[in-house]
């Protein structure tokens, strides 16, 4: 902002709320537990899971970049939100259920079983928030996606791309990186 406010430099910032989707890195709440879902492994959870964090399908965040990009004021900052603050624990009982009705166990043990809570990280946020109702109000954004339709959207990408999260899993994506950027 110091540059746009400076030298006229045409800039918009935005700062947006927890994001998940596809490509999402499996050390992520969200991809971890659906990854450790399939595999019926363990389900960490920080504290008594009631962090509460506000979540954007990533495709809604990048229609709202594009959108601040094209109609945002110059020298301006946009939060773009989802309007879905959640506790961690309903993120996961949510999952768990998802999962339990795609690929159900034999047995028939909910996968909310695998749960276990595991002490939180020193200073963690209680709460992350974010109002949106500038970008709403001056760009009439609104995300598409409910979380129940993108977390679907999400748990059904990482069952179709086992290959990919292998990848990222074992580092072979780093030597796709190194061998194209010459790293």
């Amino acid at each position: 902002m110091a540059y746009s406010r400076t030298y006229g430099l045409p800039v918009t910032l935005s700062n947006c709320s927890n994001n998940y989707g596809p490509y999402h890195f499996p050390e992520k709440l969200i991809p971890l537990m659906i990854l450790n879902a399939m595999e019926g492994k363990s389900l960490p959870v920080y504290g008594n899971g009631q962090n509460i964090r506000d979540w954007l399908f990533v495709e809604d965040h990048c229609r709202a970049i594009w959108l601040i990009m094209n109609q945002g004021r110059f020298g301006e900052t946009y939060n773009i939100g989802g309007r879905c603050e959640m506790a961690n624990i309903e993120v996961v009982e949510l999952i768990c259920d998802i999962m339990d009705q795609l690929l159900p166990e034999s047995g028939c043990l909910s996968r909310r079983q695998l749960i276990t809570y595991v002490k939180d990280r020193p200073g963690h946020d209680l709460r992350y928030a974010i109002d949106c109702s500038k970008i709403e109000r001056e760009l009439g954004w609104h995300p598409i996606e409910s979380f129940m339709t993108g977390i679907r959207k999400t748990i059904q990408w990482y069952m179709e791309n086992q290959e990919w999260v292998l990848h990222i899993k074992t580092g072979a994506y780093l030597k796709w990186i190194e061998s194209h950027y010459h790293i």
